[in-house]
């Protein structure tokens, strides 16, 4: 039988804290630019939008066209629920295969997952087309899940795990729907090798699904070998996750570790797979990768030193995912983290670091508050999406970052 994690074991871990936290290397020489400071979307993507060869970045209502960024045009109309904006994710892809990139979002209050198409003309409206209405799409992410190079796009509804793959990009493209349960869904969904069979597995707070030799057609098997908990002191028992959830071998011993972010809550932690005698897979109890960070709601992998390796786990401060919440008044920060294998520890590198919201309304006028006016204006953080993408054509990764406080980009400061 397949070891299990105990909530008392986890819950004793989180509170005895971890021998792997990080230390911090200070690599504030990455450089923020300012996009948009007074934008509040939470999803951005860089692609060329107008078939320039440049890079341009679509946020929201509006695209900025590249290389400076400074002229913006109107994408389309993005309906407000509160101080969230029904555009979850900008994924780019050519859905109907006319040349130019069109994206791929989702919402949470909307419910749905649809795709922007891209008219081709600066100023002229794109056109929304729904895909489906799956639940409450918390984020969403590009994976190849079916090995074929062809990424799916894989959303967090909160109340099912699911995916889509686009059939025949052209006039009539149509997607194919891949439904794998809804008892095993919840704030988070991700994706990894788990068992190191060369496909690409999904993974949810609550365990994993195994991918078959065939993922569009044969059954995914559930495992439910863990429950991702976490969080403040006060809030022990969270499962509010970021998103990605990952899969990967970071300690060099052959099998693929998890690693989650807390969503709504301190913590950054992952948990290390383990054999037995028998090949009978476990996992350890979760262990802080960083204890200080908050929202870690967006997790990717990035290779920003090109050493081709991409091992660097890139995260930071979703600011006002939730406007009252553990830490949510605190200093923002964009970090990235990598595992020394000799030493057996993770090694924080601070790429940036804001201000608090030291004049923020008090918690019980949570309605008041708003990011764009409480956190000194120019702070960066994080939102539902960032994408690591050279957006100064220099050779190397840069961060986009769009967040409630702005849209920004950082700078990598390594020269090729």
């Amino acid at each position: 039988m397949t070891a299990l994690i105990s909530q008392a074991a986890m819950f004793a871990a989180l509170l005895v804290g971890s021998p792997n936290l990080s230390s911090t290397i200070d690599a504030t020489a990455w450089t923020k630019h300012t996009i948009n400071d007074r934008s509040p979307f939470e999803a951005a993507g860089a692609f060329d939008v107008d078939g320039d060869g440049t890079l341009d970045v679509v946020c929201g209502e509006t695209w900025y066209k590249g290389p400076d960024f400074q002229a913006s045009y109107k994408v389309r109309d993005v309906t407000q629920q509160g101080t969230y904006f029904n555009c979850f994710a900008t994924l780019p892809v050519d859905v109907n295969g006319d040349g130019r990139m069109d994206y791929v979002t989702c919402s949470y209050f909307g419910r749905d997952v649809g795709w922007v198409e891209n008219p081709g003309e600066a100023g002229a409206p794109w056109t929304y087309h729904e895909i489906d209405l799956p639940g409450p799409s918390e984020a969403a992410w590009m994976v190849d899940l079916t090995g074929d190079g062809q990424p799916e796009v894989l959303p967090n509804p909160v109340n099912v795990v699911v995916f889509y793959r686009l059939d025949d990009p052209g006039p009539n493209a149509s997607w194919t729907k891949v439904e794998l349960g809804t008892e095993q869904a919840g704030h988070g969904v991700g994706s990894g090798d788990v068992n190191g069979d060369g496909r690409v597995d999904i993974l949810t707070p609550k365990g994993w699904f195994e991918s078959p030799e065939d993922p569009l057609s044969e059954s995914w098997t559930f495992h439910g070998e863990w429950s991702l908990l976490g969080g403040h002191a006060d809030r022990p028992n969270d499962m509010a996750t970021g998103i990605q959830i990952l899969a990967k071998d970071v300690d060099g011993d052959g099998l693929s570790d998890v690693i989650y972010g807390m969503g709504h809550n301190y913590g950054l932690y992952w948990i290390k797979q383990q054999q037995d005698a028998e090949g009978r897979r476990g996992w350890s109890e979760p262990m802080f990768i960083d204890d200080t960070i908050h929202q870690a709601h967006t997790l990717l992998w990035a290779d920003l030193d090109g050493s081709g390796r991409g091992n660097h786990l890139v995260t930071g401060t979703r600011i006002y995912g939730h406007e009252v919440e553990p830490g949510d008044t605190d200093a923002p920060i964009i970090a990235s983290y990598r595992f020394d294998r000799d030493a057996g520890q993770w090694t924080r590198s601070l790429l940036y670091q804001g201000e608090p919201a030291t004049d923020a309304p008090p918690p019980d006028r949570a309605g008041d508050r708003n990011a764009l006016n409480d956190f000194p204006r120019g702070t960066a953080g994080t939102g539902l999406q960032m994408m690591a993408v050279d957006l100064d054509d220099d050779g190397d990764l840069d961060l986009l970052c769009p967040g409630k406080s702005g849209l920004y980009w950082l700078e990598n400061p390594r020269t090729p």
